[in-house]
């Protein structure tokens, strides 16, 4: 800081003596109305202008003499040092016996002289100035490079403003896990004095936007305790050696500031399994990672360091950095409940001014599948839809529309639908819809409309009734059935197939499959998987599949796969060719309306079903089925809405109503 201090001020100086330079140049006292003369010729008017009876006045300053006759203007001529006006005024019969000529002497300006020697050494100075600050700048790159091993994490101390486990929700089960290291944090001595020691490492693994780190922000704001940051990504370097050292630094700054709390953001970056030839496989990653092995099973008894560490992928971290004595406990934060989101949804909302007639409930239902991220982000976009449409207050109307925004995009205003596109999605939405209610235990309908949304021309949602991690093989086959409905009804009214159902057959094909080879729900095969997956848990994808069955039973697995398929195309198609009155006159309103909520799509049926007695149940009766995709088969991400399953039981299958 002082050199610092030093450096500026030493620029500063000579800046200042620049312009003051400049100042004395610009401003220097000057005659800008005088005329210079000779000497002689001024001396001439003078005794001119004295015998025609005035007084003439002359100002003598330094070898500079002013003098102003009669009523023109003042003129100087210059001298040189020995020059005496009194004698030269003398000579011409002036000032002998009077005064006939008032003559003052003004004491020499020092300006010319420091202006003189200013300008003889302003260059020197610049010179030298440039040159120190050339050499401090080479100093402070020189500290910088010695500076490059140091970490820099972001510390985060006990008294800012806190985030606490009442701001985490939809966790329950981690924060009991962390009210221990919580406590740990605060009263140490409590564990030590019985020879307990706490967890040196706490591993938080789950899905993105679960609320890994704002989780580890609650704990250490629980604890009242330094919260250092940093990500793992901050230690890999192209300099080997320098992941190391700043490992060793972050640490040492967490046992100053002891206790503390270390938190190590997507640790998979620097953590992965060494040798595996992931991220390059070089040196410096693996000399990182051991450096953080040495440090998190090298801490002192006396220093309370508690390591929180956050990833997506523990599948992918060395099995050394996940053995007792560096991360004993592992916590892992799934996607919230029903309970959970809706608790959630009360956190973020409490800042928004939302209507008393909302019912967060009925948004936790409507969001399976959603994250806390997801869900804080469907708040805020209903507050600017809000404030889009010049509303003081966020209601039930614009947290219907964030939903749908979410999930399938925003609108699409400006795309141009054929009437024979529209209907053709009419009647394809009506298909999923009214297969759906026609199951015995699908998800109750809660919007279907036509107006294009993203890459979609229109969608089916459906609300649950409560989450479901569970299915069985007849809830999965009513899912296959629903999921054709569309293609069902698109072939069963115009006769030919579109491209419309592609996202349909692809989900379905693939919810097959997984019946087949996963979980054993083929009667040919019997209880068996197929194929060995490397899957990003917490991702949802696959990375690749190891086949370890002969072309035999991959020809077995693509005939039940279609028997499948097929199956459920023909219960979709013969329950709406059964009720293609109640199809036809859905879909003719849906045009008109282009939206039908459960309120008004159930009064629909309800009318139809009053005029026209319901038609017989299935043939081949089927178990109940839903329409959304479960939590085992079809990842959250999969695009259409209307995959999201629950039980409810419904009378008589394949009926209207």
């Amino acid at each position: 800081m002082n050199n610092r201090l030093v450096r500026n001020g030493f620029m500063y100086l000579v800046l200042a003596v620049a312009i003051l330079v400049v100042l004395f140049v610009m401003f220097n006292p000057g005659q800008p109305n005088q005329q210079t003369v000779p000497i002689s010729e001024l001396l001439s008017r003078v005794e001119s202008a004295a015998d025609g009876g005035s007084q003439p006045e002359i100002l003598v300053s330094a070898n500079r003499i002013v003098a102003r006759v009669g009523g023109g203007g003042a003129i100087s001529a210059v001298v040189n040092d020995r020059f005496d006006i009194d004698q030269a005024l003398a000579n011409r019969g002036l000032n002998v016996n009077g005064q006939q000529v008032a003559v003052q002497f003004e004491a020499p300006s020092p300006a010319p002289t420091i202006i003189s020697i200013l300008t003889s050494i302003l260059p020197l100075l610049i010179f030298v100035g440039l040159l120190v600050f050339m050499m401090r700048q080479a100093q402070g790159s020189n500290s910088q490079a010695l500076s490059f091993g140091k970490s820099r994490p972001r510390m985060v101390t006990g008294n800012r403003p806190r985030v606490t486990f009442k701001d985490v929700q939809g966790v329950d089960e981690a924060k009991q896990e962390l009210a221990e290291v919580v406590e740990f944090l605060k009263y140490p001595e409590k564990f030590t004095k019985i020879g307990a020691e706490i967890p040196r490492g706490v591993l938080l693994v789950g899905p993105p936007g679960t609320g890994k780190t704002h989780l580890s922000k609650a704990v250490a704001g629980e604890a009242g305790v330094p919260f250092f940051n940093i990500s793992g990504s901050e230690f890999v370097e192209m300099f080997v050696g320098v992941g190391a050292s700043r490992v060793r630094d972050l640490f040492e700054k967490a046992k100053q500031n002891s206790p503390s709390l270390v938190f190590v953001d997507e640790i998979d970056a620097v953590g992965r399994q060494r040798g595996a030839g992931l991220g390059g496989s070089h040196d410096e990653r693996e000399q990182t990672l051991n450096q953080i092995l040495v440090e998190m099973d090298g801490f002192d008894t006396d220093q309370t360091v508690i390591v929180l560490a956050a990833t997506n992928r523990p599948d992918v971290l060395d099995p050394a950095l996940l053995r007792p004595g560096r991360f004993d406990r592992r916590v892992v934060l799934d996607l919230p409940d029903i309970r959970g989101r809706e608790a959630i949804l009360r956190v973020h909302a409490r800042e928004k001014p939302i209507q008393d007639d909302v019912d967060l409930g009925t948004i936790a239902r409507q969001t399976p599948g959603f994250s806390g991220a997801d869900l804080k982000n469907l708040l805020n976009e209903a507050a600017i839809l809000a404030a889009r449409r010049n509303r003081t207050t966020v209601g039930m109307f614009e947290l219907e529309e964030a939903i749908d925004r979410v999930i399938a995009g925003p609108q699409r205003k400006s795309r141009v639908m054929s009437e024979h596109e529209k209907r053709v999605t009419a009647f394809h939405e009506i298909g999923h819809a009214l297969v759906a209610h026609l199951l015995r235990r699908a998800d109750p309908v809660y919007k279907v409309t036509i107006l294009p949304r993203g890459q979609m021309g229109g969608y089916t949602r459906f609300l649950p009734s409560q989450d479901r991690h569970l299915l069985t093989k007849s809830e999965f086959e009513d899912q296959l059935a629903v999921a054709m409905g569309g293609h069902a009804a698109e072939v069963l009214v115009f006769g030919e197939m579109t491209t419309g159902p592609s996202n349909d057959i692809q989900m379905a094909t693939e919810i097959a499959r997984r019946m087949v080879t996963q979980y054993g729900m083929s009667t040919k095969l019997g209880p068996r998987a197929f194929g060995r997956r490397e899957e990003l848990v917490f991702l949802g994808r696959d990375i690749a599949e190891q086949r370890n069955y002969s072309e035999a039973i991959a020809e077995t697995i693509d005939r039940e796969v279609s028997q499948l398929i097929d199956d459920a195309h023909h219960r979709a198609q013969d329950m709406l060719a059964r009720n293609r009155g109640l199809l036809e006159k859905l879909s003719e309103t849906l045009i008109e309306v282009e939206t039908l909520d459960a309120e008004a799509f159930e009064r629909y049926v309800d009318e139809y079903q009053g005029r026209t007695p319901a038609s017989t149940s299935d043939p081949q009766p089927a178990p109940p089925g839903p329409t959304p995709a479960p939590a085992a088969p079809a990842s959250p991400a999969d695009p259409p809405a209307e995959r999201t399953p629950a039980p409810k039981q419904r009378p008589a299958e394949g009926a209207a109503g």
